[in-house]
């Protein structure tokens, strides 16, 4: 019986050996060659079970069968599989070469792997990774775009080539990569965020408000989507969007005190008073928006004519940041009541903090400022219109307004 098993053994071997030669002749790729030595060895060691008749164990039989047998056929069946055993091994070998920190000899791999075979999709991706580790960030695109013509269900090769572009300042080439990537995977968040960041930035408000509402029927809870929404929607003059935005945004993180400070700036448009003191009260907690939320407290009190609590609040105010504080008051004709009474230094430090408003929060938290001195006349009834209106209809609903024509010079 083992002498049966042994001369099987042998047919199989040498008609894989036979093959693997002639694949390796007709190619002219010498990557066959350590195949065709590792079959040699399993040969060799059947030929010493005959010849000296014993038995040289359970390890080295089944050593034998893989190296004779189980290798060739798994060539031959990647083979049939169009992966030819180049590719296989290039691949390989560029992941070594990367684990041990070697970039160059890795990509010399894969530039000879993609030179063989133009539509190696792993080549062209692994390749554009490592160039753009590498800061080539234009070689990277190419071989991205070569990754997606390979196979064009590459979703994050889109995304990196958009990305890429971005970096570049290439902006409006980035946009049109992210539409199309939307239009085919309307899910892929990551898109949404750089299309949305894109499109602000650009000032094109209505076009990322139509971005994020469809980002919301795949995101309905995520914080940043609802939050830069309403950051849209507040440059849009939709103040009632944007109330909504910025509440969803803080049911969604209760710490979210920038959400809370545009609302309460909002409240105060809508003359509501005692929604803006609860949120400018809330938004105390956050260290780089104290000062600030106690001298709108401080205006509130002067609103309801409260002066002690007017007068108390500006000072807390200007103990934590009088530079932001003191020109204010002394701008704002609401504080002359009461200005003899607060203690402003006429020389402060200015404090250095390290804003983590972006340019876009900026942006919306003045605009606000802005759009409440303009709407500060209307009267109420004016102020529920506004609250109907589509922002459209807000600029001509502005217009109508004495404070507006006689002030806006100065906007």
């Amino acid at each position: 019986m083992k002498i049966v098993e042994q001369l099987i053994f042998i047919i199989l071997a040498f008609v894989f050996f036979i093959n693997i030669f002639y694949k390796m002749i007709k190619e002219n790729d010498t990557n066959y060659v350590g195949i065709l030595i590792l079959g040699a060895i399993g040969i060799a060691l059947n030929f010493i079970e005959v010849f000296a008749k014993t038995n040289l164990g359970i390890v080295i039989t089944m050593l034998k069968y893989i190296v004779s047998i189980l290798i060739p056929v798994s060539v031959i069946i990647l083979e049939k599989k169009e992966i030819p055993l180049i590719q296989v091994l290039n691949v390989l070998k560029a992941k070594i070469y990367l684990k041990i920190g070697n970039n160059k000899k890795a990509k010399e791999q894969l530039i000879k792997l993609v030179t063989k075979y133009p539509t190696n999709y792993i080549g062209h991706k692994m390749l554009a990774e490592i160039y753009e580790l590498e800061g080539g960030m234009r070689k990277a695109i190419d071989e991205y775009v070569q990754a997606i013509d390979a196979n064009k269900k590459d979703y994050d090769s889109y995304f990196k080539i958009a990305e890429l572009l971005n970096n570049l300042q290439k902006q409006d080439e980035a946009k049109e990569m992210l539409f199309s990537l939307l239009s085919k995977k309307p899910e892929y968040y990551k898109a949404t965020e750089l299309l949305g960041e894109i499109l602000i930035e650009k000032e094109m408000y209505k076009e990322a408000a139509n971005i994020y509402q469809d980002a919301l029927k795949y995101h309905p809870m995520d914080y940043d989507i609802n939050y830069n929404l309403g950051l849209v929607y507040t440059m849009l003059n939709d103040f009632k969007s944007a109330k909504i935005c910025y509440e969803k945004a803080a049911e969604i993180n209760s710490l979210c005190y920038h959400s809370k400070y545009y609302l309460a700036q909002i409240a105060l448009i809508f003359k509501e008073i005692d929604e803006a003191e609860k949120y400018f009260i809330e938004a105390i907690e956050d260290e780089e928006l104290s000062a600030e939320s106690y001298f709108q407290l401080s205006k509130i009190s002067m609103m309801k004519g409260d002066k002690e609590n007017a007068i108390k609040y500006a000072k807390i105010a200007i103990d934590i940041d009088a530079s932001k504080v003191v020109p204010k008051i002394k701008k704002d004709p609401i504080f002359i009541p009461v200005i003899a009474k607060i203690p402003m230094p006429f020389n402060f430090e200015i404090k250095d903090y390290k804003t983590i408003f972006t340019e876009k929060e900026l942006k919306a938290k003045n605009h606000l400022d802005d759009m409440f001195e303009i709407t500060s006349s209307l009267s109420y009834d004016d102020i529920g219109l506004l609250k109907k209106e589509a922002p459209q209809n807000y600029e001509k609903f502005i217009e109508q307004d004495d404070f507006y024509n006689e002030n806006q010079r100065d906007f």
